[in-house]
């Protein structure tokens, strides 16, 4: 019954969705692109046996990269289906694996339509990254005798709260799981409270990823274009970050120092360029490809998939999200690459990452855009501390990695039929 009352209220929510898809589409034209797959019908061929991993965005698609690289290789016979929900992360999925994997977005969970889903690609096995949990959809692949396992499952307070208000259907989407493995012990022990049956937990696949040479290189070409100047980079930040950072920088900054900021979503480069243009401050534009001028106090990163090139390039890193109540960025990515990183008090969706990268001295916790920017100024003038956090940020990622292969081999009992 509460599943069904649940489809009642998703099949009474489609005109939403229908007027939601549009209102995107006013400044991101691609979420029209392929609408018909988020209600069952596809044009892409079904290839198989597959293999099919949902990650629902730009985040759950890079966290993915070091799963479907180990499994194309451990299992060459099986095509790599990707689903996602936004069109940043079908175009960060295209950016990291071209034609080697199949892309489509995955329906909304409507009974018929994930069955058409189900039905269309015959799935041998479904992944689920992070925390994505759809009743109908995990119903109709236990109906269809498709192992449906959530992995690098990771679940904040505030999920595990909202989730709570509807216990008893998650309790039953859960229990339909044929595996659940989590990140950290605390989103295992909020998982159980849920009623998950059973979770292993494995670690987070994000330590494994591997920083791509392309970008590393792309990065030493910023770093040659912008010459000896220091750089702070602001990345993945979101609404309402980027006015409070450029108020604090034209306040507080050193002019010597290049500010990077690079806006989480594409859609608003547009409205990052227009808060510059108010500002004052001399900046540039990475898309004019131009040379980078010694008056120039501010980069703006207005570019998709070179976030790893960015964070080369720089000498300290912000992570965005942390400073609204956002709940954080992946912190990870500039500790792989030996970065020293500042994040500010909303980190829930990372929280275990961020709590030992500050107790370790990988990351410092800042409590606002003034503090942000006196600390990146007060650090750039101590060499031997970005050194030193350098240091133990590449220490911190190094100890963490391996929840790819033990995920890896939970896959598997469920890939070896008998």
């Amino acid at each position: 019954m509460n599943r069904l009352l649940y489809t009642i209220a998703t099949v009474a929510l489609i005109p939403w969705a229908i007027l939601h898809l549009l209102w995107r589409a006013r400044r991101q034209p691609e979420y029209l692109r392929h609408w018909r797959e988020r209600f069952g019908f596809f044009a892409v061929a079904a290839e198989t046996p597959l293999i099919w991993i949902h990650a629902v965005s730009v985040g759950e698609t890079r966290a993915a990269q070091p799963l479907v690289a180990a499994l194309r290789q451990r299992h060459p016979q099986h095509r790599i289906l990707l689903t996602q929900m936004t069109p940043t992360g079908r175009q960060t999925a295209s950016e990291l694996f071209g034609d080697s994997v199949s892309c489509v977005y995955l329906p909304y969970d409507l009974p018929w339509a994930v069955e058409r889903f189900l039905a269309h690609f015959r799935p041998v096995v479904g992944l689920i990254v992070e925390t994505e949990i759809w009743p109908n959809l995990i119903a109709a692949g236990k109906r269809r005798g498709v192992p449906m396992l959530l992995v690098n499952a990771r679940l904040s307070e505030r999920s595990a709260s909202r989730y709570a208000k509807i216990a008893s259907l998650i309790r039953q989407a859960l229990n339909d799981l044929a595996a659940i493995a989590a990140q950290g012990e605390d989103d295992a022990q909020r998982l159980t409270a849920l009623g998950a049956p059973h979770v292993d937990v494995l670690g987070n696949m994000k330590f494994d990823v591997t920083p791509p040479e392309l970008q590393l290189a792309l990065g030493m070409d910023f770093r040659r274009r912008i010459g000896e100047r220091p750089v702070f980079v602001c990345a993945s930040t979101r609404e309402g970050e980027e006015g409070i950072i450029l108020d604090a920088w034209a306040r507080f900054g050193n002019p010597q120092i290049l500010l990077v900021v690079v806006s989480r979503h594409p859609q608003r480069f547009a409205a990052v360029a227009a808060l510059l243009s108010r500002s004052g401050i001399p900046w540039q534009r990475r898309s004019d490809e131009m040379p980078i001028a010694a008056s120039t106090r501010v980069w703006l990163g207005d570019s998709m998939g070179e976030l790893f090139a960015y964070y080369a390039a720089a000498d300290i890193a912000f992570v965005g999200g942390t400073l609204l109540d956002y709940g954080g960025q992946n912190l990870i990515e500039p500790c792989a690459l030996g970065k020293p990183v500042l994040i500010g008090p909303s980190t829930h969706n990372f929280a275990d990452a961020c709590r030992e990268a500050v107790a370790v001295g990988a990351a410092r916790s800042i409590g606002s855009a003034e503090e942000l920017v006196k600390t990146a100024c007060a650090l750039m003038l101590s060499p031997p501390q970005r050194r030193q956090m350098g240091e133990i940020a590449l220490l911190f990622t190094s100890r963490h990695r391996g929840a790819t292969a033990r995920t890896l081999a939970l896959v598997e009992r469920f890939l070896v039929r008998p």
